[in-house]
């Protein structure tokens, strides 16, 4: 049993961390989509990952959402490595040591914030950015 109390004194710390810990004892359908993604969030980091990926966290929220979800997501860049896709440029740019722009499923453009937003000569990636900034 000690394994059992270990693992939820574990998982209680995760929702603590997420803003969460009142709602330990929901089901999914009560959870808003914010809520549900760090949830998502708490479960995969109660495998002590090295490595954590997020495919578009964001992508499904309803915007009064996202902030919360990126501010979790900020609160781990020290903790761990994380690849992260998505359309959130100005997060991107924030968070990111380092940036790939993809196009058609193939490396566009890879480097610091600084040359990605700034420095790149790569004009697919200047047309995106001047698309979504």
């Amino acid at each position: 049993m000690k394994i059992k109390k270990s693992a939820e004194e574990n998982a209680i710390s995760l929702l603590k961390a997420m803003g969460l810990e009142d709602k330990k004892d929901f089901y999914p359908d009560s959870l808003s989509g914010g809520q549900k993604q760090r949830v998502a969030i708490a479960r995969a980091l109660a495998n002590k990952p090295k490595y954590l990926l997020f495919d578009e966290p964001t992508s499904a929220l309803d915007p009064e959402m996202v902030k919360e979800v990126l501010n979790v997501i900020k609160s781990l860049k020290d903790k761990l490595t994380m690849v992260i896709v998505t359309h959130e440029m100005g997060f991107a740019k924030e968070i990111s040591d380092n940036i790939v722009f993809m196009k058609d499923g193939l490396v566009e453009d890879y480097g610091s914030p600084q040359h990605i937003f700034k420095d790149t000569n790569n004009l697919n990636t200047k047309k995106f950015l001047e698309a979504v900034l």
